[in-house]
């Protein structure tokens, strides 16, 4: 079974085409199932649309929800089309994304660490001038944020996440004592990671997580699943099936995807 649970379009207003291009995308590659996962709206903003170019309006929210319920329906016969959402993590904020997510009907919301310390991730100027001291706690915080959001209930699936990585290669060689403990916590939880194949976009070349840190995550029990990440509906599925030889490498036997907020085995 091939499945892809992590695609945007051009509602979060940097990705090409429309929700219904890419569940195309997915009849046309084979799939038997694709997840829609656009951005969420920042639902702890007073601001309708604060960073137009990033997420979705909240006012297009609803629409959002109702526009994959209804290709759902209408694609039912050729691709199962699961309604997903990837929502920012941000602690003090929780409860108002809690709010909102709970109120429609989401096959699973990906849970993404996306800001450290209020500064995106993907800035590769964050780490201009830092010393080791420095560059241990900033990726000490990243993953204690990871470990946060799966123990907050709120998601099926965390997202890429080692995608600090992505324009700062040098990030995977900081050594941290914390990383374990972080997959220990998501194993406990019954939460799954993904393996985005975005990573090969981006300045660091390589999927996230990291080979290291999926073999980690075998030992302690953690699930995965998958997700191009897709931002153009020519990458669905984009490099499915050498992850799945990577995961059976590894020494993995099964990863899922999510239908009504219950893990759907496949094995590999």
């Amino acid at each position: 079974m091939k499945f892809d649970l992590h695609t945007h379009n051009e509602m979060c207003g940097h990705a090409l085409g429309t929700i219904e291009d890419y569940i195309k995308a997915g009849i046309a590659n084979d799939l038997q199932v694709i997840g829609i996962s656009d951005h969420t709206p920042y639902f702890h903003s007073e601001e309708d649309h604060p960073y137009p170019g990033i997420t979705m309006p909240r006012k297009d929210f609803a629409f959002y929800v109702e526009e994959v319920l209804r290709l759902k329906k209408k694609y039912e016969d050729q691709i199962k089309v699961l309604l997903g959402i990837e929502s920012d993590f941000f602690p003090t904020h929780s409860g108002v994304y809690q709010e909102n997510l709970l109120k429609h009907p989401f096959d699973y919301v990906i849970g993404s660490v996306h800001f450290v310390d209020d500064v995106s991730i993907f800035k590769k100027s964050r780490w201009d001038g830092l010393t080791q001291t420095e560059k241990v706690k900033t990726k000490e915080t990243y993953f204690n944020l990871i470990e946060q959001s799966a123990k907050s209930g709120m998601f099926q699936i965390l997202g890429h996440i080692d995608a600090m990585k992505g324009f700062y290669p040098e990030f995977s060689a900081i050594e941290i004592d914390t990383l374990d403990q972080t997959l220990q916590v998501i194993g406990e939880s019954n939460v799954a990671i993904e393996i985005n194949t975005s990573g090969k976009t981006k300045d660091c070349g390589g999927w996230y997580p990291s080979d290291e840190i999926l073999e980690r995550a075998l030992f302690h029990k953690v699930a995965v699943t998958f997700g191009s990440d897709a931002h153009k509906p020519e990458r669905v599925g984009d490099e499915f099936e050498e992850v799945r030889l990577k995961l059976k490498e590894i020494g993995f036997k099964e990863w899922c995807y999510y239908s009504g907020k219950q893990r759907q085995i496949v094995q590999i």
